[in-house]
């Protein structure tokens, strides 16, 4: 990798790329790598979805950062031809309202004292968001909804909207308006979770509940074959070879944070496209290697234990 011109794109000399007579490298693997086409779903994660659906109560996904928590959503949204998910990334700051729409208070303060009051009508203030997009929406049609990282929101949030996630209706505050979800359109909600802390009991005890295990060798072979278009020399042995190495890598003792599934797929992206072999034992193959581990570590400890091992 080090001495391959085309990884070489930034030399940190002042030579251009036009000097050196290269390109950038183009990006078009990362179309493939996140195209819900490519989602491999287990069969018990398959059945969540669809007891949610069933039910028409909101999924609860938890797992490793990672393991296609969020990409879930955009997978059910393709094979149920609804377009891509309204999404809400959850902050530290989101309140229960957020989830519906916002009102811009301060954009209305400041025209109060420049317009005349007729000309000012308060629903221009509000901008909708996911769930509300989705409920107004449901006269139309259905759409799936993201809640992404909810476990970032404050703990009161999950109960200050039980009313609303289960009966898919919103009021908004500043002007009275109430909306409810047409039944047939409810829109599929998707929640996930990194478990930074507890949610409430009654919150839980509204949802479908499913833990997204660290997939196999084979399930991790399949989401690596869907996603990446591999070249004919790294397809069958070094791919097996790669795995089972990432595998060992994974159960090292004494990493603060094991290489997840997105991790993987970068790592085969670069291993397939400089041609790297991990069982090589020429000296310049090994300096390559170990120039990937920069991708499946995280930190300065996980990097050096995964060159020194």
């Amino acid at each position: 990798m080090a001495d391959n011109p085309q990884f070489q794109v930034y030399k940190g000399d002042g030579s251009t790329i036009q000097e050196r007579n290269i390109s950038l490298p183009s990006y078009e693997k990362l179309t493939r790598m996140d195209a819900p086409k490519g989602y491999v779903a287990a069969p018990p994660l398959r059945d969540a979805v669809n007891v949610a659906i069933a039910l028409g109560q909101p999924l609860l996904l938890t797992g490793e950062p990672g393991t296609g928590k969020t990409r879930l959503a955009y997978s059910i949204a393709y094979e149920l031809n609804m377009g891509d998910p309204l999404v809400f990334h959850t902050k530290t700051t989101s309140s229960a309202r957020d989830l519906f729409y916002r009102y811009d208070s301060l954009g209305h303060f400041h025209d109060a004292q420049l317009k005349d009051k007729n000309e000012i009508n308060i629903k221009d203030y509000i901008t909708y968001e996911a769930m509300g997009k989705a409920i107004i929406k449901s006269k139309e049609s259905r759409s799936i909804v993201l809640i992404d990282e909810i476990d970032k929101a404050p703990r009161d949030l999950p109960n200050d909207i039980l009313n609303e996630l289960e009966n898919m209706e919103f009021t908004v505050k500043e002007t009275g308006e109430k909306f409810e979800a047409n039944k047939p359109n409810r829109p599929i909600l998707i929640l996930t979770s990194n478990s930074e802390k507890n949610l409430p009991d009654a919150f839980l005890r509204r949802v479908v509940y499913y833990h997204i295990p660290f997939p196999d060798k084979e399930t991790l072979e399949q989401i690596i074959r869907n996603r990446l278009n591999l070249s004919d020399t790294f397809r069958d042995r070094m791919l097996s070879d790669a795995i089972s190495h990432f595998i060992d890598i994974r159960k090292t003792k004494g990493l603060r944070k094991p290489p997840a599934t997105a991790e993987l797929l970068s790592w085969i992206h670069i291993l397939d496209r400089h041609n790297i072999d991990i069982n090589t034992d020429v000296e310049g193959e090994i300096k390559k290697l170990a120039m990937s581990y920069s991708i499946l570590a995280k930190n300065k400890e996980d990097l050096e234990k995964l060159k020194r091992d």
